[in-house]
């Protein structure tokens, strides 16, 4: 048995950099890792089966890391059990961070002594192929508040000098990832907004850590959900308005429809900004 955690990520600037490789897609942008992730623990089995909050589940993403690691072994299958305190499909980048998790911990029990860059490749990959994210990864694997700026680099990114902090947020529901991808028109907008929020983000890489350099992400933040036309559900808009009204920030869950925060309420669950990576336990 072999165990393995990486953490939720928010996510609040993306633009799709498309590619025939799955290695070579991936997103530009903006996010931060949470406290909170998935825990997975692994062993070998007849045959594979995956479990989420001890709920038999169907779970590509993982599947697939799973059977990338296997393959070319005697093994037969792998039972995964998957725990977090995060719901799924609402903006935390669970399917990254439950692949991830899962292959670092599979890499230990089966001894396939791949590095990390390597397994965190494998998850990306997977999650691409699946339809289920194009950047959580990236940020899961390094932990803290990043900015990813280098096109056909899915692993590169820099850190904002931003400290651990606690964030609120609160969840209404979810937004399928594969239909956002799918959909052209929507990707074209996402990414004419894209632009404008990394022209200004380029300049935040090299900014000194002061209290308004949060603030200023979630300005950039919010703007890029009100152009991107992502901004929509009428409970997370006015959310963000009574926020504001109380002269706090607040932006929307990328993608899910919920909206996070760096102050309490009405509804809101605390977490923490996390610079703690995927690791094993």
């Amino acid at each position: 048995m072999a165990r393995a955690f990486a953490p939720g990520n928010i996510s609040s600037v993306f633009k799709i950099i498309p590619h025939t490789d799955p290695a070579r897609m991936h997103s530009l942008g903006m996010g931060f890792t949470v406290q909170e992730g998935v825990e997975a623990t692994v062993s070998e089995h007849q045959h594979t089966q995956i479990f989420f909050n001890g709920q038999d589940i169907n779970f590509p993403t993982v599947l697939s890391v799973i059977e990338r690691l296997i393959q070319n072994t005697n093994i037969s299958g792998i039972k995964v059990h998957l725990i977090s305190p995060l719901p799924l499909g609402c903006g935390f980048g669970l399917s990254g961070a439950a692949s991830l998790a899962t292959v670092y911990a599979l890499n230990k029990l089966i001894g396939t002594d791949k590095d990390n860059e390597t397994l965190a490749m494998i998850a990306h990959v997977a999650e691409v192929e699946n339809r289920t994210g194009l950047g959580d990864v990236c940020s899961q694997y390094h932990g803290g508040c990043l900015v990813k700026l280098k096109e056909g680099a899915p692993l590169v990114a820099d850190k904002l000098p931003i400290p651990e902090q606690p964030i609120y947020y609160r969840y209404f529901g979810p937004i399928q990832t594969s239909e956002v991808l799918r959909n052209k028109e929507q990707a074209k907008r996402i990414n004419s907004a894209a632009d404008k929020a990394l022209a200004v983000l380029h300049k935040l890489t090299s900014t000194e850590s002061t209290p308004e350099l949060f603030t200023a992400c979630f300005a950039i933040a919010k703007q890029f959900s009100i152009d991107s036309g992502l901004l929509a559900d009428p409970r997370v808009i006015q959310t963000i308005k009574q926020i504001e009204k109380t002269g706090g920030v607040a932006s929307m869950i990328m993608l899910g429809n919920g909206v996070y925060s760096t102050q309490a309420f009405d509804g809101a669950t605390k977490t923490q900004l996390s610079k703690n990576p995927a690791r094993l336990i």
